[in-house]
């Protein structure tokens, strides 16, 4: 069909407020389109050009070769050329033609040719024709002058072309409608259009139509085209005002890269002059734009890619391993196991491991040798712990053999290495690639695998501290080796039964995180107890008595057969307190001291009787005033038997706070040796930082001991004589009980007693005396106040007869001065009332 022309012509000169004009315009080209065509053909001469140009300066001025999408649908293809005036006026000398060809919606190019393909058409005309003329866009058959010489220019490009590449790209986009143009700085508008050339081999058939373009514009920011061209001059002005700039003509760009791994590998294409490629790649499976099909066609022609082509190669054909036939199968594995390649990374080899799994057993082993082969020499050379190696039966035959002869003495000198650290991924690769070479490791297993296990525990504790959940990153490939390896599995399970009850809390961390297989007939008591307790505790709460039977039975054996199981079990059950004075009766109770003392659970023991607390809730839930008697009995009853169960391994301050705890149920329960006070005072200096709790409960048994009517009388004058002010104080605390107020109140004989003892002693240190008026005057007054008369005469008697004739006088004017006082009161009350 004709397509309709259109030809336009810039204002004559002297025409003031004339742009330019319209002088032919073909059917069907509404005045509305040509409103929209007119600022599409505008043409503005580049700065500095003469007023009277020569032939040659007029022949190099830029021309603007455009494609444009107008508004209802139809497309415009037009080139803005300079042309002398021939008018004879005044001015430039220079006028522009535009000559443009309308294309209806839907309707194609002639020949189904891309836009680009009409630039230097021989039928674009610089005057409006006085009859018919051809349609510049009916081609001569063959590559027109666009086309010729891309390879060179493509070439001559390289330092742009990946990034230009990928910008063109995303240009020609659906989404990309509306945006700001892709601005491509050349010195010449013909090289703009080679770049969209190179666009139109390298693009997809339906993004190149997208690919609106003008090939030299002064104002690009205006532009409605997605590429737009512009000289050198003009570059600045582009870079001001936000725009995607390339300047291609001239020094090479500093980076000139892009992440974009498609327009790296088409770049890749061009520069070896291979364009039929991308038509080759293009019927292969997958996205238009993924770098896989592209990558996969570069290297079976032998191209050669950087790792991100190769992973992307890699990847794509490892999830369609039956697309490629046999040959190009080969050629691919060939060249991703070039021995020339030095720059492979951890996600090329990544890529490379799954194309090997998804070829082996789909090819023979002669094609996916060479890749097995890479796959373990990466892992034993390049310490890449994360590679999903190939399978035993890989490496059968001669292939096998010389791999394992180069990377054998590798392995074995690694894993005998004990000097420097060794992380746990690599020594698991290690062990992997050795059984898979078959390489004999059986005399360094002992001392690997002692190694392994700490390394283990600690790795897992470092990414705990970190806050990061769930298994390490070593778990996946650590349990694949404990399947495949059963001599592996039996010593390293071993080792960790061996060294969970140093650190029973850390073992069992690891497991919550790491699900060992060791349900086998391996005894492993430690490791079992380490596994159970999580799920102990989840099920019995805050009962550890109970948690801790629990835990024991899960070992399998007795604490008689396996002492150490004790030292296991007390670390996971109390890892962070010491247990209370029950708990810890149970535990000594559930082995013998021999069993104690060989897994040192001995001293857990040692701190639970002398951490016990001196506060026990009281019935109203609030602490009460001193120890508790029954709680006091315990921990005293539990420091006797210590004392006599590890008397080789208890000494120092623990020694003499057991010894006070001691003293502490002979002062309740039995008749210790004299010198009370003193032993008290010596033994909790020996005990030195003695805890808070041990100190109460010493002293408050020595001073109950005192306070009772039967303590010896020498006890009490070492007591008070001794002028401690800690006792003292505890003495007066005591002794203002309701306990020694209701037995003053109900003995007389008792009343009597602490009268003499109160009164005795004046001159006794500084402590005392003030300590005893107290006493005197707050505790007894009041007592013998409530008594009866009968009573306070008893009280009087006793006082005579224990003491002296002397005393009773005493009292009688202690009692008086307190009867004179409470009369002398009232009458003064009265005297006041008056």
């Amino acid at each position: 069909m004709s397509l309709a022309q259109v030809h336009y012509t810039s204002a004559a000169p002297g025409d003031e407020g004339a742009a330019g004009r319209f002088t032919a315009v073909g059917p069907g080209v509404s005045g509305a389109l040509l409103a929209e065509i007119e600022p599409l053909v505008r043409y503005e001469l580049p700065a500095g050009v003469p007023d009277r140009p020569s032939d040659g300066e007029l022949r190099s001025l830029p021309q603007a070769f455009t494609y444009a999408a107008l508004s209802d649908g139809s497309r415009l293809v037009s080139r803005s050329a300079p042309a002398r005036d021939t008018g004879g006026g005044t001015g430039s000398g220079i006028r522009f033609h535009a000559h443009a060809v309308h294309l209806p919606p839907g309707v194609p190019l002639p020949g189904d040719r891309l836009p680009v393909e009409a630039w230097r058409s021989p039928h674009w005309v610089a005057a409006t024709p006085g009859g018919a003329i051809p349609d510049p866009l009916t081609l001569p058959p063959g590559a027109t002058a666009v086309s010729e010489g891309l390879d060179d220019f493509a070439v001559s490009r390289g330092p742009w072309l990946a990034a230009v590449l990928a910008d063109l790209r995303r240009a020609s986009d659906a989404e990309a409608a509306g945006g700001p143009p892709v601005v491509l700085v050349e010195r010449q508008c013909a090289d703009v259009a080679r770049w969209l050339g190179l666009a139109s081999v390298t693009l997809p058939r339906e993004s190149a139509e997208r690919l609106t373009f003008t090939t030299y514009t002064r104002r690009p920011g205006s532009s409605a085209a997605r590429v737009a061209g512009v000289l050198p001059e003009d570059a600045e002005a582009a870079r001001a005002a936000g725009l995607r700039v390339h300047v291609c003509a001239g020094q090479s760009p500093a980076g000139g890269g892009t992440d974009d791994v498609w327009a790296t590998t088409a770049a890749r294409i061009w520069r070896s002059r291979s364009p039929e490629l991308f038509q080759e790649a293009r019927e292969l499976p997958g996205e238009p734009f993924t770098a896989g099909p592209l990558a996969v066609t570069a290297l079976c022609a032998g191209i050669a890619l950087g790792p991100d082509g190769r992973a992307a190669a890699a990847g794509w054909a490892a999830d369609r391993p039956y697309t490629l036939d046999a040959k190009r199968t080969g050629q691919l594995v060939e060249a991703l196991t070039s021995p020339g390649i030095d720059d492979r990374t951890s996600s090329e080899f990544d890529a490379a491991g799954r194309l090997f799994g998804a070829l082996e057993g789909r090819c023979p082993a002669s094609v996916t040798a060479p890749l097995a082969a890479m796959l373990v020499t990466e892992a034993v050379r390049g310490g890449n712990g994360s590679l999903e190696l190939p399978r035993r039966d890989a490496f059968v035959g001669p292939e096998g053999a010389k791999v394992a002869e180069r990377l054998g003495p590798e392995i074995l000198t690694e894993l005998g290495d004990t000097t420097g650290s060794r992380s746990v991924a690599r020594t698991v690769q290690l062990l992997r690639v050795a059984r898979l070479l078959g390489v004999d490791g059986t005399e360094s297993l002992p001392s690997v695998v002692d190694r392994l296990a700490p390394a283990l525990l600690a790795e897992a504790a470092v990414r705990e501290e970190e806050g990061a959940a769930g298994a390490p990153s070593f778990a996946a490939t650590l349990l694949e080796l404990l399947d495949e390896q059963f001599e592996v599995r039996t010593a390293l399970l071993g080792a960790l039964d061996r060294i969970a009850p140093q650190d029973p809390g850390a073992v069992a961390r690891f497991l919550e995180r790491v699900a060992l297989p060791f349900t086998g007939t391996q005894v492993l008591p430690h490791l079992r107890m380490c596994a159970e307790v999580s799920g102990a505790m989840a099920t019995l709460g805050g009962d550890r008595a109970a948690v801790w039977h629990r835990v024991l039975r899960a070992a399998g054996l007795s604490p008689f057969a396996e002492p150490l199981v004790l030292r296991t079990g007390v670390g996971l059950v109390w890892e962070d307190r010491a247990p209370t004075v029950e708990e810890a009766r149970l535990l000594l109770d559930a082995a013998t001291s021999d069993s104690h003392r060989v897994a040192g659970t001995w001293a857990r023991l040692v701190d639970a009787a002398l951490g016990a607390s001196a506060a026990e809730p009281s019935a109203t839930g609030t602490p009460s005033a001193g120890p508790s008697a029954a709680s006091t009995d315990e921990a005293a009853a539990l420091a006797h038997d210590l004392l006599r169960g590890f008397p080789g391994e208890i000494g120092g301050r623990e020694r003499a706070g057991l010894l006070l705890l001691d003293l502490v149920r002979e002062l309740r329960a039995g008749a210790p040796e004299p010198g009370w006070a003193e032993t008290v005072r010596t033994l909790c200096a020996q005990a030195e930082p003695v805890e808070p709790a041990l100190r109460e409960r010493a002293h408050a048994a020595l001073v109950e001991r005192l306070l009772a009517p039967d303590r010896p009388g020498a006890e009490l004058y070492d007591f008070v004589h001794g002028d401690d002010a800690e006792l003292i104080a505890a003495y007066d605390r005591t002794a203002r009980t309701e306990t020694v107020r209701t037995r003053l109140r109900a003995q007389p004989a008792y009343a009597a007693d602490c009268f003499t003892v109160w009164t005795a002693h004046p001159h006794a240190g500084k402590a005392w005396p003030p300590v005893a008026a107290a006493l005197l005057d707050e505790v007894l007054r009041p007592a013998v106040r409530a008594m009866s008369a009968e009573d306070v005469a008893e009280v009087e008697s006793t006082v005579g007869r224990t003491g002296s004739s002397g005393r009773a006088d005493a009292f009688r004017d202690w009692n008086r001065s307190s009867t004179l006082g409470r009369l002398g009161r009232r009458i003064a009350g009265r005297v006041r009332r008056g």
